[in-house]
């Protein structure tokens, strides 16, 4: 019975990891206004084995406003 329970729980558990990774939810609140608070515009790689984060990185591609509308100008 309780092995039954276990893997319902499992289950479900991996059903909404999967929701949260098709609605791009993977990182927490914090994390994306930081991203936001500095126009990250780049990539984020996260590696996870057996439950645990073994390594992550970015791709620096992050510009500031002011930045940005300066290079639009000179276009």
């Amino acid at each position: 019975m309780i092995e039954v329970h276990s893997h319902e729980n499992e289950e479900r558990s991996f059903g909404e990891f999967r929701r949260k990774v098709r609605a791009a939810e993977v990182l927490s609140a914090a994390t994306q206004k930081l991203l936001q608070t500095i126009h990250f515009n780049g990539s984020l790689s996260v590696v996870v084995r057996n439950g645990r984060v073994l390594k992550s990185g970015y791709e620096e591609s992050y510009f500031h406003q002011a930045h940005s509308a300066g290079v639009a100008r000179l276009q």
